[in-house]
């Protein structure tokens, strides 16, 4: 009878999976950083298939070594949880590796002479296409300009036979030259679209910038729902550009049910770099017809969720499309632009509710956000799980003070890039006056001390998706000139940590499965060349990535391509 029970014991062990059989993946000789308050580090951990087997001991995690496990010496670097971007665009990230890369760009003129090297490359009538330029970011203003922004005159000279369309970095203005405004039928008589503005000068002609939904009138001549060649070369060029950097988990902030149909085949093929939690970027019609039936949830081995719908609210700060409680300091004849209005949030905050999404709030003016957390909190209030739907507002860069501790009180997570505060830092007094900037732009510590959460992401392709800098900016808030954006509201470096793996992971109702590094959750692990919780601020910039391991396969190793 004892002989039959120990079988029966014996099998069962082999039937669940003991902790000593072999790992497929063994990490140790470093630090490593769990973000598990019950196991704040550890020397080694272990990952069979997907999962973490072992978070503990080297002496523990080498009784899991067999003859084909990999084991990786870390060397003394730092592993950490699988970096996660909280905001950004995934197909964005590939499709600006197919365009003009803007963003170096010194002035005005150098941009007209990369548009005419591109036009030298290309065939008459072909679409020359770039992103990045920033007016506050170039050494001197163009002559003769718009409040800091070009007249097309000297883009049109270079292009007269090819279309051109050049994304501000934010992504919220476009610059296009006269044969694209020509296509899209824009002359001094055209009025601006809701939500949009065609920029003039003072007789009244178009100078070839458009804000917001004006855009749409020229976007509307490209083909907007790429083939599916291009949109899986974006993917493979997102792909590599993400786990090179580092990024095991991406959020991306909207995209469409086609692409979705297509990134969900991607993932259950095992095609997919990160892991994606989506948006969804539909009005509200398109959602309303779409959503009943449609779920997408952990597909292809947790690499592809919809979780939430997207909607913005106003613009972006650089663009003076960000939506103002006071006029602009620089521009007071305007308080910015409104794109989708009070009651169309609360019809996607139905359509939310109903089918048990997340809503994510592009808000960035003081007047964008007090709008979307008067919304949320009518849905949150008439739901007995109001505080636990995790609602967004996707930057919440500029708030009124007044409306900081509403974030803890309606839980609302604060999903910011705090790259964007070191990067537009130099120029933010600017358009808002001191004042404001002091007391509501990049409120990361007074949001924290009140209790919020913060998601920390880089919005690229508007930033690099490359987390160090971001990181870097978090700790300290330091400008390019080396000065520090108000210095008080400083995270510190566990909390800028936190803010990129558990979360973020929270943030998306993921911190489940990931975010930390324990037992039973995903094998998510960034390897980093330097400790940036302990080196000098100085030294974190020079962190490199060494590993990218998502779901305990090497995806990326320093030297090698992803």
């Amino acid at each position: 009878m004892k002989r039959a029970w120990l079988l029966v014991v014996a099998c069962s062990l082999l039937a669940c999976g003991t902790a000593e059989e072999p790992a497929d993946l063994v990490l140790m000789g470093g630090r490593i950083v769990t973000m598990d308050a019950s196991n704040p580090e550890a020397e080694a951990l272990a990952a069979r298939g997907q999962e973490l087997v072992a978070v503990g001991s080297e002496k523990d995690v080498r009784r899991l070594i067999g003859p084909e496990t990999e084991v990786i010496d870390l060397g003394g670097a730092l592993a950490t949880p699988g970096l996660i971007d909280a905001h950004a665009h995934f197909l964005g990230v590939g499709r600006a590796k197919m365009q003009l890369d803007l963003r170096a760009a010194a002035d005005f003129d150098e941009i007209v002479a990369m548009v005419a090297a591109a036009v030298a490359e290309a065939e008459p009538e072909q679409w020359i296409l770039g992103r990045g330029w920033h007016q506050e970011k170039w050494s001197s203003a163009p002559d003769p300009h718009v409040s800091g922004l070009p007249y097309h005159d000297a883009l049109s000279a270079v292009s007269p036979d090819n279309p051109v369309m050049l994304t501000h970095a934010s992504g919220h203005a476009t610059m296009v030259n006269s044969l694209a405004l020509e296509m899209a039928g824009i002359d001094s008589s055209t009025p601006d679209p809701p939500g949009g503005e065609i920029v003039r000068d003072a007789s009244g002609r178009a100078i070839g910038v458009l804000r917001e939904t004006a855009e749409d009138l020229v976007a509307a001549k490209l083909d907007r729902e790429w083939d599916e060649v291009t949109v899986r070369r974006m993917v493979e060029l997102a792909s590599a550009e993400c786990l090179a950097k580092g990024i095991t988990s991406f959020q991306d902030a909207g995209s469409t049910f086609r692409q979705v149909e297509l990134l969900g085949r991607m993932a259950r093929a095992g095609e997919l770099g990160p892991r994606l939690w989506v948006m969804l970027a539909e009005d509200n019609e398109t959602l309303g017809e779409g959503l009943p039936g449609f779920r997408v949830w952990r597909e292809g081995g947790a690499f592809l969720t919809v979780g939430a719908i997207k909607r913005w609210i106003d613009g972006a700060l650089g663009s003076h499309g960000a939506w103002l409680l006071e006029p602009y300091a620089d521009l007071p004849e305007s308080t910015g632009l409104n794109i989708v209005t009070a009651e169309e949030l609360r019809e996607s905050a139905r359509l939310a509710a109903e089918h048990g999404l997340q809503l994510c709030s592009h808000a960035i003016g003081d007047r964008a956000n007090r709008v979307t957390l008067d919304v949320y909190e009518e849905t949150i209030a008439a739901r007995p799980d109001g505080r636990e739907l995790r609602w967004r507002v996707e930057h919440a860069q500029h708030l009124h003070p007044d409306d900081i501790p509403r974030f803890e009180a309606l839980g609302v997570i604060a999903a910011m890039q705090p790259i964007h505060c070191t990067s537009d830092g130099s120029w933010v007094p600017l358009r808002l006056g001191d004042r404001r900037a002091a007391e509501g732009a990049y409120m990361w510590r007074r949001l924290l001390d009140s209790g919020a959460v913060i998601a920390s992401g880089t919005d690229a392709p508007v930033e690099d998706v490359n987390p160090i800098p971001s990181y870097h900016a978090a700790v300290t808030r330091q400008l390019p000139d080396g000065s520090a954006f108000y210095p008080e509201q400083r995270m510190t470096r566990e909390e800028a940590l936190r803010a990129r793996t558990l979360d973020a992971a929270y943030a998306a109702f993921e911190e489940d499965i990931k975010g930390s590094l324990e037992v039973g959750k995903l094998a998510d692990v960034t390897v980093l060349s330097k400790d940036i919780l302990r080196v000098p601020e100085e030294e974190i910039l020079d962190a490199r990535v060494l590993y990218t391991i998502v779901g305990g396969e090497v995806k990326y190793r320093a030297g090698s391509s992803p």
